[in-house]
């Protein structure tokens, strides 16, 4: 990789590899790295395929700067002819959450709810914050995909999130910034070594730079060579994975693979699925405890944000449940549909011939309400009462679906499990006016059950 000194006709070619965009939103700190990149794009304004060119700034209101900051950014951006959008978050860190990681979720929340479908994000990530990340990644253990560092471009919200300063390091962009007498923050956090990239920024990598000077462009290479294994394993891990129409990952399948490709594709299968990722201890355990569990168990693996579940012969992952009082009941009154605790819906639709009789609905008082236990019903055109449990277990629903399904009462019995079937004597006949009930839990770990028994 040839050193090159950095210039707006180099930035255009950069861009020249990003997807098309309605328009481009830099995200802008007011710091150096995003002047350069903003005041750029400004003076290129004619040449960019985009219809139109703005900038964000998040106020994460954790410095008695910021605002201070936030007017020095609109003033900056009014000079350059370039609309500023001031976002304002709450970047405040829960216990145990590291600071920076706080400030960066909030802030990336904050724009992803702005972007509109076909925006690109510009942010001033550079070879010198690449360097830094490579590092941080490796000193916390990461495989391929975490060395890989930040992509050139990923997609992000309802547009992409681009980096076109990747190839220019920190000088290259304060050489620019110097020689167009441009005025910028400076953030005193950024100093702060107490936070892990400032502690290698400042301490570390000026040492190591002492003896390997060309250590921002080599840890560069290492990111894209990583890029490059990450994708072949995520190549392999699509070819391993069999997923069911459930969503369920087949075990049986899994355990056809050796131990490699099984953390492989279930790493694979995890990010998918837009849950985080578990680190090496929580994955050891889906591999160890999940897996050759008994088919009847029901193990369980959670970390932050995300856990792993067996039913039968399949994997489910999931977003952790929140916690559930099957003991309330809820009046429904059937106009709309009902929102439940915990964000799933029930809906009625109107049908003919099936579903729950219409005029029972009106003349009956409707509530729904959750199992409790000892629940019985005759599923329409079935020969005899069985139990509810019985019943969710041919249907196929899991054991912590069970307790949530919602139960469709009329004046106090049991009419119909939305979703799964109607009890006699409450089945619609014929051409008879019906409402069918539907379920959408609030999570896709599981939508589909066997309705044709």
């Amino acid at each position: 990789m040839v050193a090159k000194p950095f210039t707006p006709q180099r930035l255009l070619g950069a861009l020249e590899q990003f997807p098309p965009a309605r328009r481009y939103l830099v995200a802008y700190s007011g710091g150096l790295d995003s002047h350069v990149l903003l005041h750029s794009l400004a003076l290129l304004r004619d040449r960019l395929a985009v219809q139109e060119l703005h900038a964000v700034h998040v106020d994460h209101r954790l410095s008695p700067s910021a605002g201070e900051w936030s007017r020095h950014c609109t003033a900056i951006c009014n000079g350059l002819d370039v609309p500023c959008h001031v976002l304002r978050v709450d970047a405040r860190h829960a216990k145990g959450e590291s600071p920076e990681a706080a400030a960066r979720k909030a802030r990336y929340e904050a724009i992803a709810a702005f972007l509109q479908e076909s925006d690109g994000l510009l942010t001033a990530h550079h070879l010198d914050d690449q360097a830094e990340t490579v590092l941080l990644q490796l000193l916390r253990g990461c495989g391929p995909r975490g060395l890989a560092a930040m992509p050139p471009w990923d997609r992000f919200g309802a547009g992409w999130h681009g980096r076109p300063l990747l190839g220019f390091s920190r000088e290259d962009l304060r050489g620019y910034a110097r020689s167009e007498k441009l005025r910028w923050i400076e953030d005193e956090s950024n100093y702060d070594t107490g936070f892990e990239r400032n502690f290698l920024r400042h301490e570390v990598i000026p040492l190591l730079r002492s003896h390997w000077p060309a250590l921002g462009r080599t840890l560069s290479r290492t990111a894209m060579h990583s890029a490059e294994a990450a994708g072949l394993l995520d190549r392999l891990a699509a070819e391993d994975l069999a997923v069911e129409p459930d969503g369920g990952v087949s075990i049986v399948h899994l355990k056809r693979l050796d131990p490699g490709r099984q953390r492989n594709v279930l790493r694979y299968w995890i990010r998918r699925s837009g849950l985080p990722l578990p680190d090496t201890a929580h994955l050891q355990r889906i591999i160890e405890e999940v897996l050759p569990a008994a088919a009847d168990g029901a193990p369980r693996v959670a970390w932050p944000g995300a856990e792993i579940r067996r039913y039968r012969d399949r994997l489910y992952a999931l977003t952790p449940l929140p916690e559930h009082d099957n003991s309330r009941i809820l009046e429904w009154d059937l106009a709309e549909p009902m929102p439940l605790p915990g964000g799933a819906v029930v809906r009625a639709r109107q049908v003919a011939g099936r579903g729950v009789k219409r005029q029972l609905c009106s003349e009956a008082r409707v509530t729904v309400r959750f199992r409790q236990g000892g629940e019985r019903c005759r599923p329409a055109g079935r020969g005899h009462t069985r139990s509810l449990k019985k019943l969710l277990q041919e249907h196929g629903v899991p054991p912590w679906h069970r307790e949530r399904l919602p139960l469709i009462h009329l004046d106090g019995k049991l009419a119909a499990v939305a979703g799964l079937f109607v009890c006699e004597p409450f089945q619609a006949r014929d051409e008879e006016p019906g409402l069918e009930f539907s379920w959408e839990p609030p999570a896709p770990a599981f939508s589909k059950y066997d309705l044709r028994r």
